[in-house]
């Protein structure tokens, strides 16, 4: 019985420890909502400016993620090189001068325009390789874990609040919020655990080992298919609640709301089984098939239960493998590098958003929503077969 209190206590997570996650989670949640409050509304908005199209409404909800790839590369190794703390809020700040261009925007280009600026503030690979430098190995998969958990409930509440707050002050009132919140994530990370000093590396050597090792491929084709799929699915979701379903954009929250309600039901038992009962592999595969299943529900919806269902079995696998996929990568990645291991992460997953918005908004505008559907049930059936050669 001691040695089972002592080996608790021995994974137990320190009270530094606690205060850095709590931190780090609270900054990257906060910036999060500044993303994730636009897309229930973005692509309506969007599509309805001057000049705009469907084409063009997915580019805008989509347009960050191209120099979010872009750019957490360079992030995350310049963050390995002077500090995590100046790149993140460095990225902040230019987070919300991107806000506040596209909040002063009347027209889709200068929507997108503001978008590609948020984009540039490249701040996800260091802020988890940061909570890898705070953490002990043994508290690692329970501190991604708490992160994820962050950020599942800052895009539950964003997707909950984003047609009210629309409805109420406008899309360019959530850019001014996005601005407001990226400015005091700023302020809380600079008086926040940690110094501003760069991590000590112990050489360079293994360089290629953050950006090219081949173990962490599987991960990096997953989270892009994952948030491609994300981001063409509330490209086309809004509009088939509008024009099929008669949702109004105000009304829209409650279906949100209501689905990652019920998609915990499907959530908890996933990382229950990865801990306590089953291989992670197959758990990791179930999560997939979760994805594919959510969008060939979507096919099938005539009301809008249909959608929360649909959309419920979608989250269920979303949520998990949003948390889990990121807490393979700290276990695999090497430490030297581990900045840049996230970035290339990183960039994998804002570039998945482009090209999942760009994508989402051309079949919308050829084949309508159930198009999109469609694509993203077939991405899931892809990854699927890849993921069954990979045991995460």
């Amino acid at each position: 019985m001691n040695a089972s209190v002592n080996a608790r206590r021995a994974v137990a997570m320190t009270n530094p420890e606690r205060r850095a996650v709590a931190t780090l989670a609270l900054v990257l949640a906060l910036r999060l909502f500044g993303l994730f409050v636009l897309l229930p509304v973005l692509a309506l908005y969007a599509g309805d400016l001057p000049g705009g199209t469907p084409l063009l409404a997915g580019v805008a909800v989509g347009a960050y993620g191209i120099t979010q790839a872009l750019f957490q590369v360079p992030a995350g190794l310049l963050s390995d090189r002077i500090g995590r703390k100046t790149i993140i809020v460095t990225g902040l700040l230019i987070f919300a001068g991107g806000s506040v261009l596209a909040a002063l925007s009347d027209s889709v280009l200068g929507i997108i325009a503001g978008r590609v600026l948020q984009g540039a503030g490249a701040i996800s690979a260091a802020v988890t390789a940061f909570a890898a430098d705070l953490t002990r190995d043994e508290v690692r998969t329970r501190v991604m874990a708490i992160i994820g958990v962050s950020v599942g409930l800052s895009f539950l509440i964003a997707l909950a609040l984003g047609p009210q707050l629309a409805a109420r002050f406008g899309v360019s009132g959530l850019f001014w919020l996005g601005a407001a919140l990226a400015i005091f994530a700023a302020v809380v990370i600079a008086i926040g655990p940690g110094n501003w000093a760069p991590p000590v590396r112990a050489s360079t050597t293994n360089w290629h080992d953050g950006l090219l090792a081949r173990r962490l491929y599987p991960l990096h084709f997953g989270v892009f298919l994952l948030h491609a799929m994300l981001t063409a699915t509330f490209v086309a979701v809004p509009f088939l609640l509008r024009d099929e379903l008669g949702v109004q954009t105000g009304d829209q929250s409650r279906i949100y709301l209501f689905a990652l309600l019920l998609s915990l039901v499907g959530t908890v038992p996933l990382i229950l089984a990865v801990e306590r009962v089953m291989r992670s592999g197959l758990v990791l595969l179930l999560a997939i098939g979760l994805l594919g299943l959510g969008q060939l529900t979507l096919l099938q919806v005539s009301a809008p239960a249909g959608v929360v269902a649909a959309l419920a079995i979608f989250f269920a696998g979303f949520n998990f493998l949003e948390a889990r996929l990121p807490a393979r990568l700290s276990q695999l990645a090497a430490a030297q590098v581990r900045g840049g291991a996230f970035g290339v992460y990183a960039t994998a997953q804002f570039l998945g958003a482009f090209v999942g918005g760009v994508a989402g908004g051309a079949l919308l505008g050829v084949g309508g929503w159930a198009a999109v559907a469609v694509l993203s049930a077939v991405a899931a059936l892809v990854w699927l077969i890849v993921a069954a050669r990979y045991d995460g």
